[in-house]
């Protein structure tokens, strides 16, 4: 393997460094290894939200069929279906029927 700039030559954990990232340099693979922490924070702080939201719904339904109701509102699915697409384009669609199937039948 060549020497890459930025990077101790021929070190093993440099090697290591730009195979996990796929950076050529290592300031590029520090910079991505620190990315990438940040990005499982947020990826943890996303499945805990998705996990209330699951709670919350279920709270819902409970109180829906309590009352003679139905477990799920198509009205108001659309309503989230269309907020996510507005927000977040096509892809957005896709994402709010992942969330709706998640806490959808919790009760």
């Amino acid at each position: 393997m060549r020497d890459r700039p930025g990077t101790a030559p021929g070190t093993a954990p440099a090697r290591a460094t730009a195979e996990r990232t796929g950076a050529r340099t290592a300031e590029a693979a520090e910079l991505i290894g620190g990315a990438r922490e940040r990005i499982d924070a947020l990826d943890d702080r996303i499945i805990g939200l998705v996990q209330e939201r699951m709670a919350v719904s279920a709270v819902i339904q409970e109180s829906r069929i309590a009352s003679g109701g139905r477990r799920v509102n198509l009205s108001r699915e659309m309503e989230v279906l269309g907020h996510y697409r507005d927000a977040l384009g096509k892809p957005g669609t896709a994402l709010a029927l992942t969330l709706l199937e998640l806490c959808r039948g919790q009760v």
